[in-house]
């Protein structure tokens, strides 16, 4: 008996809270589509996990760089943080030397901070962004192809 009403409870208690059918759910394992070849050469791939539609003040997007792909110089109006999740790449602000990012690390951005991130030569990088505020980000420079290769054998590793 106790068995049974054991059960019966639990089975109640399941259904009165199981999954609203209205939720709002992404998958961070999705490749996300092509991004347009506008602002780096190679190729990259954007989830947008979250919008400014909405309403939560910041936007995390999942972007996927293929080897030997480049993204160019921009700022954006509100802090970045950067979550590398997979892969290795390079990281530069505008004055600083260039760093190799790996999975694991978390790099953080100031606002209006002049930056670019992309792939390493030998390997796809993928990361979090997340960012806020409401101007879209601006692109100031392109990063030249020759540029990369240069932080590329300076960063190369042995």
């Amino acid at each position: 008996m106790k068995t049974i009403a054991f059960l019966l409870f639990s089975i109640i208690a399941i259904t009165g809270y199981s999954q609203d059918s209205d939720y709002s759910v992404a998958s961070y394992k999705d490749e996300g589509t092509k991004a347009p070849n506008t602002h780096y050469i190679g190729e990259a791939w954007l989830n947008r996990l979250t919008e400014e539609s909405d309403h939560l003040g910041y936007e995390i997007t999942k972007a996927t760089f293929k080897a030997n792909s480049t993204l160019d110089w921009h700022q954006h109006s509100s802090p970045q943080v950067i979550i590398v999740v997979e892969g290795e790449g390079y990281y530069q602000e505008r004055g600083k030397e260039p760093i190799r990012m790996k999975a694991g690390d978390v790099i953080k951005c100031p606002e209006n901070t002049e930056h670019w991130h992309a792939s390493s030569k030998e390997s796809d990088v993928t990361y979090l962004a997340l960012y806020g505020g409401t101007t879209p980000t601006t692109w100031t420079e392109v990063l030249s192809q020759e540029d990369y290769d240069r932080v590329a054998e300076q960063l190369k590793v042995d």
